[in-house]
C-alpha cells in the first residue's frame, strides 16, 4: 500500500518561455519529522487508506466515464499581518473563476493539449462555490480573514486560528508562505485520521491569476484540489518504508505508478518536454495538472473517475460536501443570497488629483447598484466599479445600495477615503508632538491596519514633554508600523535633509527591529527607503538590553540623526516623508522632533540649547526670544525653511530678548539664526 503524503509542494512558475526557477521544497523533512514523531496515526492512515483504495477500485469498475457534476461548498481564510498576504476578494473570485475553468475544461487553451492526449481531456465535471452560510447559518462572503504571524510559517498550525466542518466546506488557507512551498494538502487517508488538519495551504501568490499572483501560477490550486480529491502526483507514490515523497525527476520513479490507468509512467517535469519519453517509448502527459511543469491544461478520464470516486466516498466525508442538505446549509442551493452591501478600494488615502476606483463586492447575486459619494465627481462608471475624483482635502462617506431584484440593501461607509493636498506648504515640515494625537490630523496620515496597537502619543520625549511611541514590547512580532506626513512643498530648497530623535532598545542581543525613513513624490502610491537603522546596530539608543518595558528617562537615552537626500528627485511642492517600523521581537521605539527642510539649517540646529530660547513654542501669534550672549545689530533673523530670509531684526548688545508677532505668517516652521560672539545658534519655531 502506498502511503500517502502529508504535504505536497509545487514548484515555482514557468515563465512564458517555460524556463524555470525552482520554489525550495522542504517536504521530506516535514513528513519525515512528523512521521517520527505520531508513530500511533500510522495504522489509522492505513486502515483509511486501505478502505478508500478498496472502494475507488469498485467505484472505476462501475464507473468508467461518469456523468455526475459534483458542486464543493468553498470557504477561504486569508492569515495575513496586514501584508500583502491579504489579498483583495477579487482576487479569490478570480481563483474560483479559475477553478471552474480547469476542472470543466472551460479554459480556452485547451486547444493546445499535445493530440495524443486530446481524447482523454476530461471535463471533470467538479464545480466551486463561494459558501454563502457560515456554519452557524450567518451570511457570509465565503472569505474570513485572521490576523496571525503563523502566517508567515504557512504550515498545519494555521488550521488551528479558523477550521469550519471539514464536511461540508473545502478549507483553503492563504498565507504568506507555505512551510516553504507553493502549496500543500492532506490526501484522504490522512485526511481522515487528522480530521482538524483537513484543507489546503496555499501562498498568497499562487492564487488566481491576478493581484499578488499571476497567470502562470493558475494552475497550483488545482494541483492542490486535485490531492485533496484524492490524486496523487502523475509519476506516482511509493512503497519505500518511512518515505513518502518521490522528488520530481528521479529516473526511478518510473517504478512507481499514480493509480491511474490512463496516465503513463513518467519521471515527473519541472518544464514543459510535451514530446518527453522519460519511461520508455510512451509519450509523458507533461500537461497534466498534477505534474510540476507549469504547462498544465488537463486532467485525464481515469483521474476525474478516481476523483469521482473520492467524492462518494464516506472518508474524510468528501461524499457529504456535494449533497444537497449540505448545498442548503452553506447557501448554495438555489438563488444566492442578498444578505451584505460592501465596498472593496486598494488605496483610500488620495491626492486632491488623484483619482479613487471603488468596487462593489456585495455578496451575493447582486443585479443592480446604485453609488453616492458626497462632493465626488464621477470619472467613470462600469459594471460593479466606479471612479471618483475630489477637489478638496478631506475625509468622505461612501454609500452604497445594491439590489438582486427583489431584496435591496443600503449601507454607509463612514470617512472611507482621505483627501490630502495634491501639494503641501512651503515652510517646511517640524513636529515635536506636543500638542496630542488630535492635532496630527492636520501633518499626519495613520494608515488604517488590523493590529493590537498601533501609535500612540508617549508622555516623555526629547527635552520635551511628549513623542510618538508604538508598544512594541507586547505587541505581536512581525508587526509592521507605518505613519506619514502630508505632502510637503521642498521646491525651493537647495539640499533636503530629514533629520528627529528616536529611542529605542533591545529586547535581547538578537532583537532586530528596523526603522526605514522612506520618501514618496507620488501621494505615496510608492515609497523609497533612504535610511533603514536596525536594532543590532544603529537602531538602539542605549547600551543595555532591557527585559522590561523600555521607557526613556533622560536625553542620554536618545540618538538623533540628519538624513541627506541628496539631489533633486525629492525637490518636489509635494514631497511626503514616512516612518515605517518592522517589529521583530525587539521593545518600545520613541520618535520626536521630525523635520524636513534645509540640510544647512537642520545641521546647525541645536535642540534645547540654553543660549538662545523661544517661547512659547509652537505659538499662534507672538514668540519672545531670550538670549544669553551679545549679539550685533542685525544678527537675529527670521527664515523659512529653504532658507530665504524673511525679516533681519535691529537689536544691539543691550539687548537680552526680543518679542516677534508672526501673526502674518503661514502656518509652518521657521528658523530662528542668531549669531553671537561664539557662533551661530539656530533654533525651529512653529507657527499654527
Amino acid at each position: 500500500m502506498k502511503q500517502l503524503l502529508l504535504l505536497t509542494a509545487l514548484l515555482s512558475p514557468v515563465l512564458p518561455t517555460f524556463a524555470q526557477t525552482e520554489l525550495h521544497c522542504g517536504s521530506d523533512e516535514m513528513h519525515f519529522q512528523f512521521y517520527q514523531q505520531r508513530p500511533d496515526l500510522h495504522a489509522g492512515i492505513a486502515r483509511a487508506n486501505a478502505q478508500l483504495s478498496a472502494f475507488t477500485r469498485a467505484y472505476e469498475q462501475a464507473h468508467e466515464k461518469s456523468n455526475a457534476l459534483y458542486t464543493i461548498p468553498v470557504v477561504f481564510h486569508v492569515i495575513h499581518n496586514n501584508g500583502s498576504e491579504n489579498i483583495s476578494d477579487m482576487q479569490i473570485h478570480d481563483a474560483i473563476a479559475q477553478l471552474n475553468l480547469q476542472y470543466r475544461k472551460l479554459n480556452a487553451d485547451t486547444s493546445n493539449i499535445v493530440t495524443s492526449f486530446q481524447s482523454i481531456a476530461a471535463d471533470a465535471q467538479i464545480e466551486f462555490k463561494l459558501a454563502q452560510l457560515d456554519p452557524d447559518g450567518n451570511c457570509t462572503s465565503g472569505i474570513t480573514r485572521t490576523v496571525s504571524t503563523l502566517t508567515y510559517i504557512g504550515d498545519h498550525q494555521v488550521k488551528n486560528l479558523i477550521h469550519w466542518p471539514r464536511e461540508k466546506y473545502l478549507n483553503i488557507y492563504v498565507c504568506y508562505d507555505a512551510a516553504g512551498l507553493a502549496g500543500h494538502a492532506l490526501m484522504p487517508g490522512v485526511a481522515d485520521t487528522i480530521p482538524e488538519w483537513d484543507g489546503i495551504v496555499i501562498r498568497h501568490d499562487y492564487v488566481g491569476t491576478i493581484g499578488t499572483s499571476d497567470y502562470f501560477k493558475r494552475t497550483v490550486l488545482s494541483h492542490e484540489v486535485g490531492h485533496f480529491l484524492n490524486l496523487y502526483h502523475i509519476w506516482g507514490g511509493n512503497n519505500v518504508p518511512n518515505f513518502y515523497y518521490l522528488p520530481v525527476g528521479d529516473p526511478g520513479n518510473c517504478a512507481y505508478d499514480d493509480e491511474v490507468a490512463d496516465t503513463p509512467n513518467t519521471k515527473g517535469w519541472s518544464s514543459c518536454n510535451t514530446s518527453a519519453q522519460s519511461c520508455g517509448s510512451t509519450l509523458d502527459n507533461v500537461q497534466n495538472y498534477m505534474d510540476y511543469a507549469y504547462c498544465a491544461l488537463m486532467f485525464t478520464e481515469g483521474q476525474k473517475v478516481r476523483m469521482h470516486a473520492a467524492l462518494n466516498s464516506s472518508v474524510a466525508g468528501r461524499n457529504n460536501l456535494w449533497q444537497p442538505s449540505n448545498h442548503i446549509a452553506t447557501g448554495i442551493a438555489g438563488n444566492d443570497l442578498l444578505c451584505k452591501a460592501n465596498v472593496y478600494c486598494a488605496k483610500r488615502i488620495i491626492c486632491t488629483n488623484e483619482s479613487a476606483w471603488l468596487v462593489d463586492v456585495s455578496y451575493h447575486g447582486v443585479t443592480g447598484r446604485t453609488w453616492d459619494i458626497p462632493n465626488a465627481t464621477v470619472l467613470s462608471q462600469s459594471g460593479d466599479s466606479i471612479e471618483v475624483l475630489f477637489d478638496n482635502p478631506g475625509q468622505y462617506d461612501v454609500s452604497l445600495s445594491v439590489t438582486n431584484g427583489i431584496q435591496t440593501i443600503d449601507s454607509t461607509f463612514a470617512n472611507y477615503l482621505t483627501v490630502i493636498p495634491a501639494t503641501g506648504s512651503s515652510n517646511g515640515l517640524l513636529e515635536g508632538f506636543e500638542d496630542g494625537f488630535q492635532a496630527l490630523d492636520l501633518q499626519w496620515v495613520f494608515p488604517s491596519q488590523e493590529t493590537t496597537y498601533n501609535w500612540e502619543i508617549a508622555t516623555t520625549g526629547y527635552n520635551s514633554s511628549h513623542s510618538i511611541t508604538v508598544n512594541n514590547f507586547e505587541g505581536e512580532n512581525n508587526q509592521t508600523y507605518m505613519f506619514h506626513s502630508l505632502p510637503v512643498d521642498v521646491s525651493g530648497v537647495n539640499s533636503l535633509a530629514i533629520s528627529f530623535d528616536w529611542a529605542y532598545a533591545q529586547r535581547t542581543h538578537s532583537s532586530n527591529d528596523l526603522l526605514k525613513i522612506q520618501l514618496s513624490t507620488d501621494c505615496g502610491q510608492t515609497w523609497v527607503t533612504r535610511r533603514t537603522y536596525s536594532g543590532i546596530g544603529s537602531l538602539q539608543s542605549i547600551n543595555d538590553t532591557l527585559a522590561t518595558a523600555f521607557i526613556p528617562t533622560n536625553p542620554n537615552e536618545w540618538n538623533s540623526d540628519i538624513i541627506s537626500m541628496s539631489g533633486s528627485t525629492y525637490l518636489t511642492d509635494h514631497t511626503m516623508v514616512q516612518f515605517r517600523f518592522e517589529s521583530k521581537g525587539g521593545n518600545n521605539l520613541y520618535i520626536d522632533n521630525i523635520c524636513m527642510g534645509e540640510e544647512l539649517q537642520l545641521s546647525s540646529q541645536q535642540h534645547g540649547n540654553t543660549d538662545l530660547q523661544c517661547f512659547p513654542n509652537p505659538t499662534e501669534n507672538l514668540i519672545t526670544l531670550k538670549w544669553n550672549e551679545p549679539v550685533a545689530p542685525g544678527s537675529i533673523t527670521l527664515c523659512t525653511a529653504d532658507g530665504q530670509v524673511l525679516r533681519t531684526f535691529p537689536v544691539d548688545s543691550k539687548n537680552t530678548f526680543l518679542v516677534l508677532d508672526l501673526n502674518d505668517l503661514s502656518n509652518g516652521i521657521y528658523f530662528i539664526h542668531c549669531l553671537t560672539q561664539n557662533g551661530k545658534l539656530v533654533e525651529q519655531v512653529t507657527k499654527r
